[in-house]
């Protein structure tokens, strides 16, 4: 963008700034630190000029909005065209209870539904099991049957909304009764619209919750994905996410790198299945975290879409838009909230959620002030997407397509999060001996991710222990007073009433049918065919959570006993 004379022109004069005015004032003030750096621990300088970008090729690096290679964003117009969807995290209780709450957040304004289970559900076992007893509803909405999919929509057109299911292990079941919920309403499976978390790789290298190995599971994925591609094509079958990887306390490098490695791998596995890439890779969808350092996750995001869509087109053949086009849900960094001084948190949350903007997010979640303490109160919640509209109506973040692009600090920061990103990738790939896929089974298998995350985890604990990273509140500007906010409590009946229902469906249900769907899905998994027609059937046959899930279990083992979680 600059050429040589230029550039030497700009050497000469930040070589006399230095010396006529920056150092006089170092030598009279100093600088409040010897050293600067994000949350990520990646020092930033002090100054950035053209000389930092001077490889940039702005048509190959940057080009326009809408175009390869979507630095600057995926749509020509971006948020001047419509804002991001807000789509605030809400389940607890019973199914009633989140429907109260879902009808809540659409009359104040949110734009799509985002749906949080509990963690029976999320492990793929009945509200009645012996291990579920003190889980119940406590972390999210109980789901154990197709039942509890009927009440938790009542009222609301799956037709119009846009709904998010943040599930993994027993993504396919819930799935299929979102499926078998729009075939009872008669509404086309090809209208249906949203999102199923369904990222089984970052469970195990992350979040840690599993039902079946690895390779079983990244098959069962695979079915869904497939599934999707004929059935629900607006609906997307997978967001692979690296929020959990940062929670779990990655960098922002390795929160990108990892991600995108196993967003890789199931492309990898879908064209091992015999699909076409410009068919499903349309369909998948990413998820990532925003945190603190506001240049440092704009970068992350504007190197994510770079780094995929040359890589859809080089390794995958891509060849269409669609599939090079990488979309993304973000959600504000749960891991920065804090208990002390919890109204902090409004400001924390409203850093991320800027970042997110400004690095071209398609949707995204605004934590509320105070989760790290509770589930969020609905005064937080409502606190939480008022920032959201703020953001989008009165700051003006959102009026200017990409307008951190050509910063010379951030395109710096893109570019060195790009080089250290694809350093990672490219070494997973080697652990696959050329496949990105066998690599992150094989670095699964040998706790390579586990101990790039707890290293990184290690050093930044260890920073704030220190006071090299200031956390306000934590371990700077303490206050003894108790600022603790009023808090939702989960109703202690919660349980009951749904063990209610559970028994109340098991009473009314055909058994026979119920026993001759299982066992058609026992057939198909045991073929190696895709279990989702099946699963399907069987929800509409009112099976449970657990007794679809127990199939997979006994084909292929159940991980979690095997690893001695259970």
């Amino acid at each position: 963008m600059y050429d040589d004379e230029e550039l030497s022109e700009i050497r000469e004069a930040k070589a006399s700034w230095e010396a006529e005015t920056l150092d006089p004032t170092l030598d009279r003030h100093g600088e409040r630190k010897e050293r600067f750096a994000t949350v990520s621990n990646r020092e930033v300088d002090r100054l950035y000029t053209p000389e930092d970008v001077a490889d940039l090729d702005y048509e190959e690096d940057l080009g326009f909005p809408g175009e390869e290679p979507y630095t600057r964003g995926v749509y020509p117009t971006m948020y001047r065209g419509r804002t991001w969807t807000m789509r605030q995290f809400a389940g607890f209780g019973t199914a009633e209870e989140t429907n109260e709450r879902f009808h809540y957040l659409i009359d104040e304004g949110q734009t799509g539904l985002s749906t949080a289970f509990d963690m029976p559900s999320l492990m793929g076992i009945d509200s009645d099991d012996e291990m579920s007893l003190g889980e119940v509803g406590k972390e999210g909405v109980a789901v154990d049957t197709l039942r509890d999919m009927e009440v938790l929509f009542d009222g609301i057109d799956l037709a119009t909304v846009s709904t998010s299911f943040t599930i993994n292990p027993s993504a396919p079941v819930i799935y299929a009764m979102y499926v078998a919920l729009a075939d009872r309403r008669g509404i086309p499976r090809e209208e249906l619209r949203g999102t199923l978390q369904n990222d089984m790789l970052k469970e195990f290298i992350a979040q840690k919750e599993w039902v079946i190995p690895p390779a079983p599971s990244l098959d069962l994925v695979t079915d869904t994905i497939e599934f999707a591609v004929a059935e629900t094509p607006k609906f997307k079958p997978i967001s692979v996410s690296g929020y959990h990887i940062r929670e779990a306390g990655s960098t922002a490098v390795q929160e990108l790198a990892f991600t995108l490695a196993d967003g890789f791998a199931y492309v990898e596995a879908c064209l091992d299945r015999g699909l076409d890439v410009d068919e499903f890779a349309p369909q998948l969808s990413f998820f990532f975290n925003s945190h603190n350092s506001l240049f440092e996750e704009v970068a992350k995001f504007r190197a994510a879409r770079r780094i995929y869509a040359r890589i859809m087109e080089e390794w995958y053949d891509a060849e269409t838009e669609a599939s090079k086009r990488l979309k993304f849900h973000t959600q504000t960094a749960g891991q920065s909230l804090t208990a002390q001084q919890p109204l902090n948190n409004v400001a924390r949350v409203t850093i991320q959620a800027l970042a997110g903007v400004l690095g071209g997010t398609q949707s995204l979640h605004t934590n509320s002030f105070d989760e790290a303490l509770a589930l969020p109160s609905e005064q937080a919640v409502r606190v939480a997407l008022r920032t959201q509209q703020i953001i989008a109506e009165e700051s003006g973040a959102a009026d200017i397509v990409d307008p951190l692009g050509g910063s010379f600090a951030v395109e710096s920061l893109t570019d060195e999060t790009e080089a250290d990103a694809m350093a990672y990738i490219e070494e997973i790939r080697e652990m696959g001996d050329g496949s990105v896929r066998d690599g992150v089974l094989r670095g699964i298998e040998q706790g390579y991710f586990h101990r790039e995350i707890q290293e990184s985890a290690y050093e930044y604990q260890e920073r704030v222990d220190e006071s090299e990273e200031t956390v306000v509140g934590v371990n700077a500007y303490e206050i003894d007073e108790d600022t603790r906010p009023d808090l939702l409590k989960v109703d202690e009946t919660t349980r009951e009433r749904q063990l209610d229902r559970l028994e109340s469906v098991k009473d009314e249900r055909d058994d026979e049918a119920v026993s001759a769907a299982l066992d058609d899905l026992r057939d198909a998994v045991e073929a190696g065919e895709n279990a989702m027609p099946e699963i399907v059937a069987a929800v509409k046959a009112y099976a449970t959570m657990g007794e679809i899930m127990e199939v997979f279990e006994a084909e292929y083992g159940a991980y979690r006993e095997r690893i001695g979680v259970a």
